[in-house]
């Protein structure tokens, strides 16, 4: 096994993955797109493009980024930034999510370790092939390096840990935790103050991972989707709001299942009007009730 200072555990996976394109988290537009490079905490940075946040870690030894926003242009401005402002080199980039909308941005780091979990390579490659891409794209996309449970990077002193809590937003995705600095970037596992996209997602799962992550003791959780409140520690709140959404919707659909409901049953009976002001609500709500509901019933693969 090649080594690059980490320890990789690999895993095969040929499980059929639902590619609800149309309902995933919608595309950034390439038009109009552009970025800032935002300080979080010292040593730790949002690239942030529109909606869209890319998490940057800087060490004096390298910089880590988790998840590369599309298109390639605007995951190129990050680059441009974190040469401009951090004066470091970008080692690895860590992926978590196989979507398009934090996939495509990877050929903006062809040149650098890509890491992702063993589920995530094998969805990504998936993707690729239904939508034609060329074979130039994909090897500039696929990861470097892939991991099963966990692995362990040291870099510029710090301990850098990339995870994988269990099947969440995919059934492949990772977060990243940094214990010193007591911060974890959750990538599409925390939507802040939007309604979860959840079309190949893993609603009861879900919940768990999202344990997981609060039990590491961190003050900090960055999200991938919405505004970074000002003062950062509030995304432990807006994490717990977050995965209280998805614990209202398992438990609805619980209750549901208890008296003999059918899937379109459950869906036409569970409005969830206090979610209907959130991003995404139009589009998930009815996905939500049935990928749960298809969860609870053991029929989601």
């Amino acid at each position: 096994m090649r080594r690059f200072g980490i320890a990789l555990l690999t895993i095969a996976g040929g499980v059929c993955v639902f590619l609800a394109q149309a309902q995933q988290a919608p595309p950034p537009n390439p038009e109009n797109l552009t970025g800032t490079l935002r300080q979080i905490i010292p040593g730790h940075y949002a690239f942030v493009a529109g909606r869209f946040n890319s998490g940057v870690i800087a060490t004096g030894d390298g910089v880590l980024v988790v998840d590369a926003i599309a298109p390639e242009s605007v995951s190129r401005q990050q680059r441009e930034a974190i040469a401009s402002q951090i004066k470091q080199p970008v080692r690895y980039l860590v992926s978590s999510t196989f979507h398009n909308n934090y996939s495509k941005g990877n050929v903006a780091y062809a040149d650098v370790l890509k890491i992702g979990t063993d589920l995530y390579r094998t969805d990504l490659l998936q993707l690729m092939r239904q939508e034609n891409v060329s074979q130039q794209e994909q090897e500039a996309r696929r990861p470097t390096q892939t991991f099963r449970d966990r692995v362990t990077l040291y870099l510029g002193g710090k301990e850098i840990q990339i995870l994988y809590p269990g099947k969440a937003h995919t059934r492949g995705d990772s977060i990243v935790f940094v214990p010193q600095d007591r911060i974890v970037y959750m990538s599409e596992l925390y939507f802040h103050n939007e309604f979860p996209f959840i079309a190949d997602g893993y609603g009861i799962s879900w919940i768990k991972a999202l344990e997981v992550a609060e039990g590491l003791g961190a003050d900090i959780f960055v999200p991938a989707h919405g505004s970074i409140p000002a003062n950062p520690r509030e995304t432990r709140e807006g994490l717990r709001r977050n995965k209280q959404i998805l614990i209202n919707v398992r438990d609805a659909v619980q209750n549901q299942i208890a008296r003999g409901a059918t899937e379109d049953q459950a869906v036409a009976a569970l409005p969830f009007p206090e979610y209907n002001g959130l991003r995404g609500y139009p589009e998930q709500k009815d996905l939500a009730v049935r990928r749960i509901y298809q969860e609870l019933k053991g029929q989601l693969p």
